[in-house]
């Protein structure tokens, strides 16, 4: 509905007669709405955007509540000033009624004056009344009411420059007369001269000289100027760094050439070395910023990135971002495969073309074992003439043997019992004392082979024996218990096994025993059943 809200409720007649309207509006059969200013109000326009709200509502269709209001902020610039501080023609003689108290001017109070307090105002004096001030009416905007800076004429800042140029100018000069008046060109003298300066309030100039065109003393206040890329505060004594020493070249005026290296100004990046065609090691100022992208760990990284594409092309959940470490891992492993399989590769060739002699090369310690130094030996293995190369030691002592050792530890390896000890004494106890052959003998004796051996010699085997072991076959069969009418003894069985020498275990003598005994872990063992009871 392009209409404004009507002031009031519309009754069904009305409502159902705006419908009406508003339809053949939008069908084209009825002339739309005109606004204020007699300009056509499109009927599609949703009622939420036609209707005005009620701090703008006119009681007539517009829609003005939706263009921005023309406002004149001509006023509000900050060009709008008046001349501060300008005077309205010459002071009046005497004191006037309703002027200043202080200063005598009628434009404002004595509350408001910028004059100095006097001990005596214009009122009660009459004297020294100053002019009235030209007041300007200026209606200044939100911003230039808090310019600071509004009003200020730049042409005041022109007396300090002045002054302070004249300041150096006579400082210059005095600085230069105790220079020329000095009998002696000596370096001491002139530092004395620089530091009574100083000690006066004068601040050090590392220019000082008496005119320019005394060249030789330039050697003698060199010491006082500042060094390349630094600044020295002559208050703070703190030397401090700049960011960039101005001395070094820029990277675009290494190589003035059109065709050279693309310098981007905005980045500040050259990507290829200025001078292509010098060598690195020649010209080593600048070898472009693509120098560090293929050197130290870069290339690794890009390696890596470019297996984690390829993989998660082929399928596989690796992501570099998402998890750098199984990425990594992965990268590894993927290497490792890569060169046991060109070790597989080399093999079948070698194996099925053959060729393999002509793939050796020459031992590393022949070629890295010759030498210029003559050195001539005897028959006997002594050197005759020359020097012999020295061994390389380690930080560990060697060749010190200790209790009556000849072999150092380690030096032998007890293949039955896994332990290191002595060669000399077959010792695997470390720091025990040597015992030579005898302790040879008795680490053989005491070894679990030795002592199996002796127990089967010290056991002769007897007739008696030989019946107890065919009784035991004979009895323990492979038939258990019920099968047949051959049944255990338990006593029996272990006094025989006892008798026996031997230390083996048969499959016989384990399976009756398997049978027979009594499993403690079974948990229906002490199991009695409670009708079985009464019933008894």
């Amino acid at each position: 509905m392009a209409s404004s809200s009507a002031v009031g409720k519309l009754s069904r007649e009305e409502f159902r007669r705006q419908k009406d309207l508003d339809a053949a509006r939008k069908a084209g059969t009825a002339p739309a709405a005109l606004d204020e200013e007699g300009r056509p109000i499109n009927p599609h326009i949703p009622q939420y955007i036609s209707q005005a709200p009620w701090y703008l509502d006119t009681g007539a269709p517009s829609l003005n509540h939706q263009r921005r209001p023309f406002d004149d902020r001509s006023s509000d610039k900050l060009d709008n000033w008046y001349d501060r501080g300008a005077k309205a023609g010459p002071a009046a003689k005497k004191y006037r009624k309703g002027a200043c108290e202080n200063c005598g001017a009628m434009t404002h109070k004595k509350q408001d004056c910028l004059e100095r307090p006097r001990k005596k105002g214009a009122k009660f004096t009459n004297k020294n009344i100053q002019a009235d001030e030209i007041i300007h009416d200026v209606a200044t905007g939100f911003d230039a009411k808090r310019d600071r800076w509004n009003g200020y004429d730049p042409a005041e800042h022109k007396k300090i420059y002045e002054e302070y140029e004249a300041v150096e100018a006579a400082r210059q000069k005095l600085r230069e007369e105790e220079i020329d008046n000095q009998t002696t060109t000596d370096l001491a003298a002139v530092r004395k001269v620089a530091k009574a300066g100083k000690k006066d309030g004068k601040e050090a100039d590392p220019d000082f000289g008496s005119s320019d065109e005394e060249d030789a003393d330039d050697d003698k206040y060199a010491d006082a100027a500042d060094a390349v890329g630094q600044k020295l505060d002559t208050k703070t004594r703190i030397t401090v760094r700049n960011l960039r020493i101005r001395e070094d070249t820029a990277k675009y005026l290494m190589n003035l050439d059109p065709e050279s290296a693309y310098y981007d100004p905005k980045t500040r990046s050259m990507r290829d070395a200025p001078m292509k065609n010098v060598p690195q090691k020649m010209y080593a100022k600048f070898a472009g910023d693509n120098f560090f992208r293929f050197s130290g760990e870069a290339p690794e990284v890009q390696q890596l990135q470019l297996f984690a594409w390829q993989a998660a092309a082929r399928g596989n959940d690796v992501h570099l971002n998402a998890n750098p470490t199984q990425g990594q891992l992965l990268h590894h492993e993927f290497k490792e495969k890569k060169e046991m399989m060109k070790d597989v590769n080399k093999v079948s060739i070698l194996a099925k073309y053959g060729g393999e002699e002509y793939l050796e090369h020459v031992p590393r310690e022949l070629i890295n074992g010759q030498t210029e130094d003559y050195v001539e030996y005897s028959r006997t293995g002594q050197i005759v003439k020359g020097k012999e190369r020295a061994k390389a030691r380690s930080k560990y002592p060697e060749d010190v043997y200790v209790n009556n050792h000849t072999d150092v530890w380690g030096s032998w390896y007890d293949i039955s019992g896994g332990t290191w000890g002595y060669a000399c004494c077959h010792s695997t106890i470390h720091i025990s004392y040597c015992a030579g052959e005898v302790g040879k003998e008795a680490a053989h004796a005491s070894t679990a082979q030795a002592l199996l051996a002796s127990s089967k010699a010290q056991s002769e085997p007897s007739a008696q024996d030989n019946e107890a072991r065919a009784r035991i076959d004979q009895n323990y069969s492979k038939k258990r218990v019920g099968d047949g009418d051959v049944s255990l003894d338990k006593g029996s069985q272990e006094d025989k096994s006892l008798q026996s020498g031997s230390h083996d275990v048969t499959e016989e003598e384990f399976e009756a025993y398997r049978m027979t005994r009594r499993n403690a872990e079974d948990p229906m063992t002490n199991y009695v059943d409670s009708e079985d009871v009464y019933t008894r």
